[in-house]
């Protein structure tokens, strides 16, 4: 019998957990920067050793950072259900707790690209990427993060998971950022919707939305086994 699907929208919330700063605090300002100083093509064209230097440091961050309950629950839910994880985040906090199939939509902070070539990505070596360090082409090494004002390219492939998931779980995000924010309408009208955040999103006046307000590492966990237990009794 075929599984049912699991589509799942995470963001800077469940990470938060694990220590992860969020992407933007109330201020516009993300770690004392203005946001378009280290995340737009603006800011690195200049100042690409600011935003390197930037970039560097949360690297180290995430390194250091462990999968909380929520990002395990997640993976342990591939027992029982075909899941994909759509994420707005650029750590790997999702594939370090064992999910499978993972959709960075903002890219990885893991990944360098080539500046002049979107299509040309490495490995982040030794941790750090440093001005000199060049791809085959001569082109400056960046970043693989999706900047304000870049396309998403990945977003068409989120968009196909949605159409097909049967539940829907929205964790730890605002909505607010798109083309991300757009994809819970692309779901299905019979699937069970899950949003999971302490403030859940105003935005989502689908009657098949089921909001829990608490931090995904406490509420993801009972969810999962719910899920299991639901899947049980119609397959009984």
């Amino acid at each position: 019998m075929l599984k049912k699907k699991i589509a799942v929208l995470s963001g800077a919330g469940i990470s938060a957990e694990s220590g992860i700063a969020t992407f933007r605090d109330a201020n516009g300002l993300w770690e004392g920067h203005d946001v378009m100083e280290v995340a737009s093509p603006e800011g690195w064209d200049k100042n690409p050793a600011l935003v390197l230097d930037f970039y560097n440091k949360r690297r180290e961050v995430v390194l250091s950072a462990q999968p909380n309950a929520g990002h395990k629950a997640i993976a342990e839910l591939e027992e029982h259900f075909e899941v994909a994880v759509i994420t707005q985040n650029i750590d790997d906090l999702h594939e370090r707790a064992g999910s499978t199939n993972v959709l960075h939509l903002h890219g990885s902070i893991l990944e360098a690209r080539s500046s002049e070539d979107e299509s040309k990505i490495y490995p982040v070596e030794n941790g750090k990427i440093a001005i000199g360090d060049l791809c085959e082409e001569g082109a400056q090494l960046r970043p693989n993060i999706v900047w304000f004002g870049e396309r998403v390219p990945a977003i068409d492939e989120a968009v196909s998971y949605f159409l097909e998931a049967d539940i829907i779980l929205v964790v730890g995000t605002s909505l607010a950022v798109y083309p991300a924010a757009g994809l819970i309408n692309y779901a299905k009208r019979e699937s069970a919707i899950y949003v999971i955040d302490p403030n859940t999103p105003p935005t989502l006046w689908k009657d098949n939305v089921k909001r829990i307000e608490e931090a995904s590492a406490k509420a993801l966990p009972k969810l999962k086994e719910q899920l299991i237990e639901d899947l049980a009794s119609t397959t009984s």
